[in-house]
């Protein structure tokens, strides 16, 4: 994969040049290692998509991943201890049988990437609420967000957003005082 747009949020790219240059590279080196064409599957959901071979999110995001831990990246879990005191009078909470979490795809020195070949949601979750909640945690100074570009992601096999409707509501959306620097990276085959 190469990685074809860069948006510099809240001075991300800066940023993570000056204080990540060796792990931005390792970034670059892991996304030059996927060959996207090896993540391909047929599909024929419907008459008008019979046979068309597109590329699989979840195979992309499971080779990047692979490469990722093999370059000594690690994966971060917190545990969600959800407050109770805000339901209203009468509210049973009923028993939970998993454990709340949330988790950064992948730390090393302080530098938080997610990678996203997912919903526009979590796009905006992972700029805007995850990454400075990992940051407010002591976990990241700083973030880079992979994302497909429009090209890629109409070739995928799941519905997904991509680079450029993100950049467009960053860019809408403006820098709030916790905003942390994030670089975002559009990638396509």
């Amino acid at each position: 994969m190469k990685i074809v747009g860069i948006y510099s949020f809240n001075g991300g790219e800066k940023a993570v040049r000056a204080n990540f240059s060796d792990e931005l590279e390792e970034v670059r080196s892991i996304l030059r290692h996927v060959d996207a064409n090896q993540h391909m599957t047929k599909i024929s959901k419907e008459k008008t998509m019979r046979d068309k071979v597109l590329y699989s999110p979840r195979s992309l995001n499971r080779s990047i991943s692979d490469h990722f831990l093999e370059f000594g990246w690690e994966k971060k879990r917190v545990h969600c201890d959800y407050p109770t005191q805000f339901y209203t009078a009468g509210y049973q909470v009923p028993q939970v049988s998993k454990g709340a979490f949330r988790e950064m795809d992948f730390i090393k020195n302080k530098l938080g990437v997610e990678v996203q070949f997912g919903k526009y949601s979590f796009m905006v979750y992972n700029v805007c609420a995850k990454m400075t909640i990992f940051h407010k945690m002591g976990f990241i100074d700083v973030g880079i967000e992979i994302v497909p570009v429009k090209e890629l992601a109409e070739n995928m096999s799941s519905g997904v957003s991509y680079f450029e409707q993100f950049v467009w509501d960053l860019e809408r959306r403006g820098i709030s005082n916790i905003d942390i620097p994030v670089m975002i990276l559009g990638v396509a085959p």
